[in-house]
């Protein structure tokens, strides 16, 4: 049965007022959010009102506080806080299948709605990686991999695909650890050579094959582990 629609409460108004700030960029990722006074000054409300509005997009995962610093944006939208914690709850083969779906479309958008930027980004990127291979530096490697995979899902052109792999990418960089730990990141920087030159030369399907084939080997990794656990 329809229910009469109810009005929004004060608090329920400010906490949209807050969230469209964050979606809208105005407040990016990682920003700390004007301090209490000046929030009540913009939004004319009460320090209670305020707080409970917080607290709610705190709960949401939209907002962190530092005890002591402040309040921190920590997601652009509450969508992608919940898509983040649903991966981290989730086993690191759910989140390869995951990675699967999505790499792949991005691959095969990528290469055939590239834009010369697009590639550049993209080789830079990939540079980063084979520079961070040479150095022996992890950590920069993983930084770069995830930096790729964002710069070729950028250049599929496709908004809501971009929203959904930059919500998860975070939360991928378990799953990215993990598997470099695993084998040797000269093996995976032959396949991202292949994905790349793929997409720089407009074959999709050859794209796709790459994106397959080291999921498949990061399958076949992360299978070996399992049977090796006691």
């Amino acid at each position: 049965m329809l229910q009469q629609p109810t009005r929004l409460t004060l608090v329920e108004q400010v906490a949209r007022q807050i969230e469209a700030m964050i979606e809208s960029g105005d407040w990016a990722v990682g920003t700390r959010i004007p301090a209490e006074p000046e929030l009540m000054t913009q939004l004319q409300v009460s320090r209670n009102t305020l707080r409970e509005a917080i607290r709610a997009l705190i709960h949401a995962g939209l907002l962190k506080t530092r005890q002591g610093d402040g309040t921190y944006v920590s997601s652009s939208s509450a969508l992608g806080s919940l898509i983040q914690r649903r991966v981290l709850r989730s086993d690191l083969l759910q989140t390869l299948e995951v990675r699967h779906a999505l790499e792949r479309e991005a691959a095969y958008l990528a290469a055939t709605r590239r834009n010369d930027m697009d590639i550049k980004t993209i080789s830079s990127h990939l540079d980063a990686c084979q520079r961070a291979v040479r150095n022996q530096d992890q950590n920069a490697y993983i930084s770069a991999d995830i930096l790729l995979h964002q710069a070729i899902t950028a250049a599929a052109h496709n908004d809501v695909l971009m929203d959904l792999y930059s919500h998860i990418s975070g939360a991928l960089q378990q799953s990215i650890t993990y598997l470099v730990e695993l084998r040797s990141r000269n093996l995976h920087e032959e396949f991202h050579q292949q994905l790349v030159e793929a997409i720089i030369a407009g074959d999709a399907d050859k794209a796709v094959e790459a994106v397959q084939l080291y999921i498949k080997q990061s399958r076949i990794d992360l299978e070996s582990r399992v049977e090796e656990s006691p």
